[in-house]
């Protein structure tokens, strides 16, 4: 544990990405199995303790330290697991090591009832740093600044292979990864995935900026607001995987159920706007499937899934990837009337007659599932990640609103001294301020500064980690889209709200009202 402690506190004040690379792929060469691995599914968010939550360590704390001393050191430090590391007493024998194996393999033998004793008896055996390590590693949300396509690159950095590579197998393989290091290392071949339903990592797409391209290079489509997944079946196994490459095929039953053909698949997964099959949905109605791990009956026929399929990545045994998009699109055109129209559909080329006139159709589409245009490159394969000139994005333009800020609370990582996020509301007909979104990006440095100070200065009421203030800051909001909601008491809710602009110019009663965000609703 020492060793990963050490590899945690290292990347925490590391802001390079290069040096971050460095320290993990050097972690990961000379720390032996299984510890290397499961330390890389605990950087990456790949573990899941169900028996260890927050609420469980603040209990277990209060065996130790006095609330109040726990309440105030947290409220400073803004982080549980910190805050427990600090604040657990030492105990004899505090400098024992632990490996990360013998955690996880203690941790994952517990329940909601044993777990407090397993727990405490683990961080007895630790100094402060240690015990920072093991509750990162049980409750998760390291916040170390590594994502998994980072991790993945410094394996590959380890080990001289192609990322590419370690992309595919990281999904195939379950930590602690052996096979893939024992292949990483040349102790082995790579790993045979012929009947493994196994996840391809998705070709990404740029933002396109100020310039344009030729639609005689370009093939255009719209750019749908459900979620990207990729279905693959393959020796009469279905998996549905998300865009990060996370197994969500417990809560799209019908669809698995439905895609009984040897091929992988990509698209937008979306619902329909009624039960009789109507177009798709706005996000916030596919909002209410995502996430579970049950799917009721009645939601089932309520939110009925489908997906727009805009690829095909290999049908029959065959790779297609290695082909041009006109390639697979002409074989996808071929495939989809294969699928149950029930469930699945073709995402339709944009027949536009240049530019300008793409332009003018992206303008004047506010379709509730639909949030710009994607532009491929005609002759380009299908390849992992973001490549430059194949693939770009090219959203619509946000809608924005003024809003007056109500609440405000700490935020976390190197943001835990700072009021960062941000609920704002607009005004009703009768006079009252409703809530209509928080955010907590979109804003520099030095205004993140002055927000803080703002919040610090005008708090009106305390309520927990939440300070209610002063109704006199105006926020120019940017918004995707807005949807009705029966769970806000405004009946609204932004899709990806962010700050764009503090309106130190406007007062607070000139902001926006309930009924203009309700002309914008889709």
């Amino acid at each position: 544990m020492k060793a990963f402690a050490a590899l945690i506190d290292r990347l925490i004040y590391t802001r390079s990405r290069n040096s971050k690379l460095a320290l993990i792929a050097d972690y990961l060469k000379h720390t032996p199995d299984p510890d290397r691995g499961w330390a890389i599914a605990a950087l990456t968010e790949s573990l899941d303790f169900s028996a260890v939550k927050s609420a469980m360590v603040r209990t277990l704390l209060a065996t130790r330290v006095d609330e109040e001393l726990f309440r105030l050191s947290r409220h400073f430090v803004g982080d549980t697991a910190e805050t427990a590391a600090l604040l657990w007493p030492d105990a004899p024998g505090a400098q024992a090591d632990l490996t990360v194996a013998a955690a996880v393999d203690t941790l994952s033998t517990a329940t909601r009832a044993t777990a407090p004793a397993i727990l405490a008896s683990l961080l007895d055996r630790l100094d402060a740093d240690g015990r920072y390590a093991l509750l990162k590693l049980a409750l998760g949300g390291m916040r170390v600044g590594v994502s998994a396509r980072l991790a993945k690159q410094a394996f590959a950095q380890a080990f001289d292979v192609p990322v590419d590579d370690v992309e595919e197998l990281w999904h195939a393989i379950a930590p602690p990864y052996a096979p893939l290091f024992a292949w990483g290392e040349g102790r082995a071949e790579r790993p045979d995935l012929k009947d493994v339903a196994f996840f391809r990592p998705f070709m990404l797409a740029h933002p396109l900026e100020e310039a344009t391209v030729d639609l005689a290079d370009f093939a255009a489509e719209w750019k749908w607001d459900g979620i990207r997944v990729q279905i693959v079946h393959v020796g009469g196994q279905t998996r549905i995987y998300s865009r990060g490459g996370e197994e969500i095929s417990a809560a799209f039953p019908e669809l698995v159920a439905a895609f009984d053909q040897d091929a992988v698949i990509d698209g937008e997964l979306l619902v329909r706007g009624d039960a009789q099959g109507g177009e798709a949905a706005s996000f916030n109605a596919l909002q209410q499937r995502l996430g579970r791990k049950t799917v009721s009956k009645k939601m089932l026929a309520e939110s009925p899934a489908f997906v727009r399929v805009y690829d095909l990545l290999a049908v029959d045994g065959n790779d297609l990837r290695p082909l041009p998009w006109t390639e697979r699109r002409r074989q996808l055109e071929a495939f989809v009337p294969r699928l149950a129209d029930s469930h699945f559909d073709l995402s339709q080329v944009i027949d536009a007659d240049d530019f300008d006139d793409l332009a003018t159709r992206r303008a004047g589409a506010r379709d509730a599932a639909i949030e710009g245009v994607m532009l491929k490159r005609r002759d380009a394969p299908y390849v992992a990640g973001r490549r430059a000139g194949l693939w770009y994005k090219w959203k619509r333009d946000p809608l924005t609103a003024d809003c007056v800020m109500m609440y405000a609370q700490r935020g976390n990582g190197r943001r835990a001294s700072f009021y960062s996020d941000y609920t704002f509301g607009c005004w009703s007909e009768d006079g009252e301020l409703l809530p209509v979104g928080k955010a907590y990006s979109g804003f520099t440095d030095e205004e993140l500064k002055w927000l803080d100070k703002f919040v610090r200065d005008n708090t009106l009421n305390r309520f927990g980690p939440v300070r209610e203030v002063e109704k006199s800051l105006v926020l120019e909001v940017a918004f995707d889209s807005i949807h009705s909601s029966k769970r806000h008491k405004s009946g609204l809710a932004m899709r990806f709200p962010r700050i764009s602009r503090i309106r130190r110019d406007k007062p607070a009663d000139e902001a926006d009202r309930i009924a203009t965000l309700l002309a914008m609703v889709t």
